[in-house]
């Protein structure tokens, strides 16, 4: 099942976006990811889930119109709004989740919000994060890059150490090697043809493409 969650950061007003939104058997909304349904998405979600305190009371008055499905929360919490609607994804079957609106705005929160994506990972449920002109996801073992010969490809390997690591269709390929936390090897590789491939022994592996 596909999931997209939106969430309350910065999200663009791109036909792409709501093409990933409409397209969804399951949309959740994030707390005041649902403004950002309302202003830039179109569609309402299915779920609305968190401690609500983001709404502005148009987005209020928009869900109870299209009888959102509403999961409330304390706000005094563990769970950011956006890990309940993950876990919620999770729970309801997903083997498929795009996060649209995770990035911008505070630092802490854009961090936190990438690193969410190790949960599914290590559920192996596949899970990206996507913007008007780009995707982040979480590989395991192996990633297929599709795009344009020139545009962008960074890899961030998320554990210790991520082993093994084969490429191709990358300008700067590695065979057989390893990237490691916190260097940053992997970043700004480019495509030279329009379809490229990662496999790797272990780890975790952000992979970023930036699409022109």
């Amino acid at each position: 099942m596909n999931v997209v969650i939106v969430a309350n950061g910065e999200l663009h007003d791109a036909a792409r976006l709501r093409e990933i939104w409409r397209a969804a058997d399951l949309r959740i909304a994030a707390d005041g990811g649902a403004s950002n349904a309302r202003r830039s998405l179109a569609f309402a979600p299915h779920v609305l889930i968190g401690d609500l305190d983001s709404l502005d009371d148009a987005t209020r008055a928009w869900c109870a119109e299209a009888r959102v499905e509403t999961l409330q929360h304390p706000r005094e919490k563990n769970e950011t709004d956006l890990e309940l609607a993950l876990a919620l994804a999770l729970a309801r079957g997903a083997t498929e989740i795009t996060l649209l609106g995770a990035l911008g705005g505070r630092v802490d929160q854009m961090l936190a919000n990438v690193l969410l994506l190790v949960k599914p990972a290590r559920a192996r449920v596949h899970a990206r994060i996507a913007g008007a002109n780009f995707d982040a996801w979480l590989a395991w073992e192996r990633a297929i890059i599709r795009g344009r010969s020139g545009e962008t490809v960074s890899l961030i390997p998320l554990t210790a150490r991520v082993d093994g690591i084969v490429t191709t269709g990358l300008r700067y390929p590695l065979r057989n090697e390893t990237l490691h936390l916190g260097a940053a090897r992997g970043v700004s590789n480019e495509l030279i043809a329009e379809h490229a491939e990662v496999s790797f022994a272990r780890g975790l592996l952000l992979v970023v493409h930036l699409r022109s």
